[in-house]
């Protein structure tokens, strides 16, 4: 049975840049799980009947906003490089059974409640096996657990020996082809549309081919057209400059990951005719990049040609930022969590990650990290800031991240549509905690 609470005497930060920050606040929380009222503490007067929970002293935001994940991993490093016959003997012998898809669902869903205790409250899960994303997403709604709000997009679409495919990806080579796959994907009940425009880092067999461009403006703007009809939206994998430039064109409402982009490319983005909205966003992954392409492969135990790989993606992925950022560009955050030395619960380093190589500051990132993805995502109504009729997805710190950001690191506690988590905890993978805090020495 759920009921009302009291979050009593905090300092509010909204989520929103030029709210700002207001001190010995009074939250309360119906118990439908939706913010009845914020005010300062002198001047609410907190029901009977509610919980109330003491935070002197302490921080409340809203909670973040993971735009990219894929929840069948867990961050520990991984490569695609074994032999065709083998990944075609591991997917339909091992994972495409009964035991193996529950394991697969069992580990995802432990990865999704890694995300929640770590202040994830919400996640854009962008590529999974077997709609077991979901399935997942169906059972938090159901109440049958506790778990971050979802929004998923089961498989890819890719073409023939592109990214994901044929294992994570649905395959069309042909604008009706990339049409009967979104309605193949619509069938299952998927969120959003995922495509892969180029190629990517943990399946390229060669240096280059990351960026590669695999998909055609005709064949993105095809599966554009079929989703934006049921107002759906598409997010669109791209790594090179005319792999973002043809997604752009085809009138996708995400690129996922970015480059370095031009003028026309620029003007897109601000104003794309195709897009469901009128424009496109970005949502770099620094993060999944980074430490693959600046750490030794002896650490890491990636090979070179991942490295090489990752190493070109960055560089132009953070430039593709850092022009977004002068010119305006709307701009979302997500980490590829589950790729290599990317884990559930470290959100906060792809927000130090910005800071450091921007000139964007606290406020800011945690804008972008809440208001901002709402926005992208469409659950700007629901979600992304603390205002009165929105769900209270929260989360509470001892210190400000105003003043540090790794204070996202240490969640007092959580709660997601009014569900209160009062001790959260997060099981951590030392040895790649150990490895990225080395990674900014470099």
């Amino acid at each position: 049975m759920k009921i009302g609470y009291a979050f009593k005497d905090c300092n509010v930060i909204y989520g929103d840049a030029i709210k700002g920050t207001d001190t010995h606040m009074t939250i309360l929380i119906q118990e439908n799980g939706l913010i009845q009222e914020i005010g300062k503490a002198s001047a609410v007067t907190v029901p009977t009947h509610y919980q109330t929970i003491d935070c002197s002293g302490k921080y409340v935001m809203p909670g973040l906003i993971n735009a990219h994940v894929h929840l069948f991993a867990d961050g520990k490093p991984f490569t695609l490089s074994a032999s065709e016959g083998l990944l075609n003997f591991a997917f339909h012998h091992i994972l495409d059974t009964r035991l193996g898809r529950n394991v697969l669902k069992k580990r995802m869903k432990k990865n999704a409640l890694i995300a929640l205790h770590s202040g994830v409250t919400t996640m854009r899960s962008v590529g999974e096996f077997f709609y077991t994303d979901v399935l997942l997403r169906d059972e938090i709604k159901a109440n049958q657990f506790i778990g971050p709000n979802l929004l998923v997009s089961g498989y890819f679409l890719s073409v023939t020996d592109g990214h994901g495919a044929p294992y994570l990806a649905l395959v069309g080579d042909s604008p009706w082809e990339g049409r009967r796959n979104v309605r193949i994907n619509v069938k299952n009940g998927v969120d959003l549309i995922k495509i892969c425009v180029t190629g990517g880092v943990t399946d390229a067999k060669r240096v280059g081919e990351a960026g590669r461009l695999q998909m055609t403006e005709e064949e993105v703007a095809a599966i554009c057209e079929e989703a934006h009809k049921i107002g759906m939206r598409v997010a669109a994998h791209a790594e090179s400059t005319e792999g973002v430039r043809v997604a752009l064109k085809g009138g996708v409402d995400t690129i996922e990951h970015g480059a370095e982009m031009d003028e026309e490319m620029i003007r897109l983005y601000k104003n794309n005719p195709r897009a469901l909205k009128g424009y496109t966003a970005v949502i770099p992954t620094l993060q999944a990049a980074y430490p693959s392409a600046k750490l030794d492969p002896s650490l890491t135990k990636l090979n070179t040609t991942v490295k090489e790989n990752a190493r070109l993606v960055y560089g132009s992925m953070l430039k593709g930022l850092q022009q977004a950022i002068e010119h305006d560009i709307k701009i979302g955050v997500g980490t590829d969590a589950a790729m290599s030395y990317v884990t559930h619960y470290d959100l906060w380093r792809e927000l130090d990650h910005f800071m450091r190589q921007t000139k964007l500051n606290a406020s800011q990132v945690i804008e972008l990290v809440t208001k901002s993805n709402a926005e992208i995502l469409g659950i700007d109504h629901q979600t992304g800031t603390i205002e009165v009729g929105k769900y209270a997805d929260l989360i509470m710190m001892e210190q400000n991240p105003l003043e540090n950001i790794k204070a996202l690191s240490n969640v007092a506690m959580v709660m997601v549509r009014g569900n209160l988590i009062q001790t959260p905890s997060v099981n951590r993978i030392q040895a790649v905690d150990e490895l990225l805090d080395t990674v900014w020495s470099i």
